[in-house]
């Protein structure tokens, strides 16, 4: 996914350092270019031979080294680079840097480079909120860098509060989402829902389904990584959440219903969660003895989410919804897409080995009013990638 794609990694004197070697196999695996820059004080907490094992290329340090690839090593790296990301950034390099200081090979590289740079600040919760440290961000955020808040937890010297540097899946979401994608959805609002609603029966029982929530979650990270703004509705799921998005969190179908009705100005909404078409009627109004191995449960529908999107469709706004089906698959996928006036309908089969709940791929079909197109077996980012692109008209 990252292939021809060069990621400078910038490393300073901080005990987190060691996460970024972590964040470096991440970029590595999905076959980026990593190039790590570390300060002097860096070298105290990690060795360069370990960031050289991992990403083929020599760790830079010393400004004037001669045993360089390129004549102006600095100049070369900047123009290569397609995002700078320094984590963890002390508050040494932080001044340098906001005070256009440039001593070293990483303050030289990050000053010679046009591209997107993002710092990870790591330090003493006091530090990092001392007021010149706190102007120091500002500034950098006023040329243009984008600042990770860092996590609260305990730090280093045991005191419990801010400066800690993010976990290597957060700062790996700002890499991805800067470089992975051309923004070919930016300035675009996406909703997605995903996961299972869940209706409750009594205060130990409820109503639910199989849904896991990965095929919306997939969906979501996609977009926000085209350049969308994102807000995912999810239900009852059972992976982690997307970073970089917006999230709302809902139980049961009308939670959905009033969380997606709330947001049904989007350009783009895809409907991917798989919602309970019924709920027990009456909870709690009716005592159920949980003795009775005969209990009958009254129901009633809930609200159908995907025909009122499409019974109220806003000029050029995209409706999808999802078709889960155990037979007749298009046939019945046609019928919903036009019951429910929405654009286009993913279908997909519970029969068919590689689809449907819990795994991590996928096999759809794509059906809208004047096309059928059968996508291969895939993984579900691959699958997200392909509906987004359709509907994109690409």
């Amino acid at each position: 996914m990252l292939t021809g794609k060069t990621v400078i990694l910038g490393v300073t004197g901080s005990i987190a350092a060691y996460k970024t070697v972590n964040l470096a196999r991440m970029l590595i695996k999905l076959h980026c270019d990593v190039r790590v820059i570390m300060t002097k004080n860096a070298l105290n907490f990690i060795n360069p031979i370990t960031f050289e094992s991992l990403t083929g290329n020599k760790c830079l340090v010393d400004t004037f080294d001669r045993n360089f690839e390129y004549s102006v090593e600095h100049v070369a790296l900047a123009k290569a680079a397609d995002v700078v990301m320094i984590a963890p950034a002390s508050a040494d390099v932080i001044g340098k840097i906001a005070g256009g200081i440039a001593d070293d090979m990483l303050t030289t590289t990050v000053m010679a480079c046009p591209c997107k740079k993002i710092i990870a600040p790591a330090m003493n919760h006091n530090m990092y909120h001392n007021p010149i440290v706190r102007d120091n961000l500002e500034k950098l955020k006023g040329y243009g860098y984008e600042i990770v808040e860092p996590a609260r937890g305990m730090l280093a010297n045991g005191d419990i509060g801010d400066g800690r540097m993010p976990d290597e899946a957060l700062l790996f979401e700002y890499i991805m989402r800067e470089t992975a994608f051309e923004k070919d959805m930016a300035g675009k609002k996406v909703v997605v829902t995903a996961g299972a609603t869940m209706e409750a029966i009594d205060p130990v029982r409820y109503i639910t389904n199989y849904s896991t929530g990965k095929m919306g979650f997939a969906l979501a990270r996609n977009a926000m990584r085209r350049g969308a703004d994102v807000t995912l509705i999810a239900g009852k799921c059972e992976t982690d959440m997307p970073l970089l998005v917006n999230t709302v969190r809902v139980k049961s179908a009308k939670e959905m219903y009033d969380a997606v009705m709330a947001n049904a100005d989007a350009d783009i909404i895809v409907k991917a969660a798989a919602v309970a078409d019924y709920r027990p009627k009456n909870v709690g109004k009716e005592k159920i003895k949980k003795t009775d191995e005969d209990m009958v449960i009254k129901l009633e529908r809930t609200d159908d989410i995907l025909a009122v999107l499409g019974k109220n469709k806003k000029k050029g706004q995209f409706i999808c919804g999802f078709s889960m089906e155990t037979e007749n698959l298009i046939e019945n996928s046609q019928k919903k897409l036009v019951e429910k006036n929405a654009d286009m309908i993913v279908a997909n089969s519970l029969r068919r080995e590689g689809a449907g709940f819990g795994g991590d791929t996928n096999i759809v079909t794509l059906i809208t009013a004047k096309s059928v197109i059968q996508l291969e077996k895939m993984s579900k980012d691959e699958t997200a990638e392909r509906i987004f692109d359709f509907i994109l008209g690409k």
